[in-house]
C-alpha cells in the first residue's frame, strides 16, 4: 500500500520539538508496512517572509519560491530523524525508496497540490490532509464558533468551496483550489484531519476510523 500525507505548516512549530519526533516514530512505524510520502507544508514561517517581501515585490511566483523554501526547511527539521536526501521534483519523489520527506516543487502548486499530484503519479491507495483543524468546516471555524465540521463531503462541492485557480503565494485554505481539481480528476481517496492528533493520523493512514473529514470522489 502507498499513502502520501500533506503535513500542513501549520501543525509544526519550533516551539514543540516532541510533536516532531512523535511524527517522526509514527512514519517509522508506517515504513515498516507500506510506502509513505510525507509532504510538509511552510506554515507560518512561510507566510511571515512572503507578507513581509510582499512589501517590497509584486511578483507572486517570486514570492512563492521563498514560500517553497519556507517547505523545504521545514521537510529538512522533520528530515533530521531519517537523513535522506529531500526530493525537489515529484518525479525524483516517485522513484525514491521510502520513507520520502519533501516540501514544494514549483510556484503555483500548494504543497497540497504537490502532495495531489504526487499521489496520482504513485497512485496512492490514499491521501491525506493534516492541518491544524478537525476537518472540513462550512466555514472557517477560526472565525466563527457555530461553523459545522462536515464527516463527509462530495469533491464537487468542496471544489465550489475552494474557488478555482491558484491566487497568492502564501494564501492559506484547508484544500487549494488546484489540489482539488487533482484529486477530483484522479479519483484520489482523500482524508482531511488535525495533523496534531496523531492518533487520527495513525488512524486515517492504515484505512480505519478517524475523525475527520472523508472528500467523496
Amino acid at each position: 500500500m502507498k499513502v502520501v500525507v500533506s503535513l500542513g505548516g501549520s501543525v509544526l512549530s519550533l516551539d514543540n520539538p516532541g510533536y516532531m519526533a512523535e511524527v517522526a516514530s509514527l512514519i517509522k512505524k508506517v515504513a515498516k508496512e507500506m510506502d509513505i510520502y510525507v509532504v510538509v507544508g511552510g506554515g507560518k514561517t512561510a507566510r511571515k517572509y512572503i507578507s513581509t517581501a510582499r512589501k517590497f515585490c509584486n511578483d507572486e511566483r517570486y514570492l512563492d519560491r521563498m514560500g517553497i523554501m519556507a517547505t523545504r526547511m521545514n521537510a529538512m527539521l522533520l528530515n533530521s530523524f531519517f537523513r535522506k536526501r529531500i526530493p525537489h521534483s515529484i518525479e525524483y519523489a516517485a522513484r525514491m525508496k521510502t520513507p520520502v520527506i519533501m516540501g514544494g516543487t514549483t510556484p503555483g502548486h500548494s504543497t497540497d497540490a504537490v502532495a495531489a499530484m504526487l499521489a496520482a503519479k504513485i497512485k496512492a491507495s490514499h491521501l491525506i490532509i493534516a492541518t491544524d483543524v478537525d476537518g472540513v468546516y462550512d466555514r472557517d471555524p477560526k472565525k466563527h464558533r457555530d461553523a459545522r465540521k462536515m464527516d463527509r463531503i462530495s469533491i464537487k462541492v468542496l471544489r465550489k468551496m475552494a474557488g478555482e485557480g491558484w491566487r497568492e503565494a502564501g494564501k492559506s485554505a484547508v484544500i487549494d483550489a488546484i489540489a482539488c481539481r487533482i484529486i477530483e480528476e484522479n479519483a484520489i481517496p482523500t482524508f482531511v484531519l488535525n495533523g496534531k492528533k496523531l492518533e487520527e493520523l495513525e488512524n486515517a493512514i492504515y484505512g480505519r476510523e478517524f475523525n475527520g473529514t472523508v472528500v467523496e470522489i
